[in-house]
């Protein structure tokens, strides 16, 4: 099979979500990264946001993919949480689609971003939302630590506070590019 630029996309977005989504006490490989990515249907074919779930489906189909993703680590012995598992996926999904010139997309704008502690640090630190308490507490869990519904109630808390607007929207409080 030729080595097209889908298949280049999909390494690379592999490879930034692996390094990204790998922490202390979650330590995984790259090659175990991305045959946890592929596990749940991420490849190369995966080369068009038309292939993404429809916004109000996404939920859903993230949840499905992130326990795809922790019952494939149980399988390999390695200890994914759902934040890890959403790290993976997010940064997957933010490299190939979000920063892949898909951004307009609807589908693209819904797709949820990656949660770690130094963006919920400054998102407490400037009360975005009028949540301050709430981003310090998702901080204090940890979030390589997220279950399931805490995962989800973040990713609301981030919805409701942009209030309309692209989900990738939230990364200008990211300092970690700093």
């Amino acid at each position: 099979m030729p080595y097209t630029i889908h298949h280049h996309r999909h390494n690379f977005s592999a490879w930034a979500a692996s390094r990204a989504a790998s922490v202390v006490g979650n330590r995984f490989t790259v090659e175990h990264g991305k045959g946890l990515l592929e596990a749940i249907g991420f490849g190369p074919k995966l080369d068009s946001p038309d292939k993404l779930p429809e916004p109000g489906k996404l939920d859903r189909i993230h949840r499905k993919w992130r326990q795809g993703i922790v019952s494939q680590g149980t399988k390999q012995e390695l200890v994914i949480s759902h934040g890890v598992a959403a790290k993976l996926i997010n940064v997957y999904l933010k490299s190939r689609f979000v920063c892949g010139g898909f951004a307009d997309s609807p589908k693209v704008q819904a797709l949820h971003p990656p949660i770690d502690r130094v963006l919920l640090e400054e998102l407490a630190r400037r009360d975005f939302g009028g949540k301050s308490k709430f981003w310090a507490q998702a901080n204090k869990c940890g979030w390589s630590k997220f279950d399931s519904a805490t995962y989800e109630d973040v990713i609301q808390g981030i919805r409701e506070a942009l209030n309309g607007s692209p989900l990738w929207a939230i990364e200008q409080f990211w300092k970690g590019h700093q």
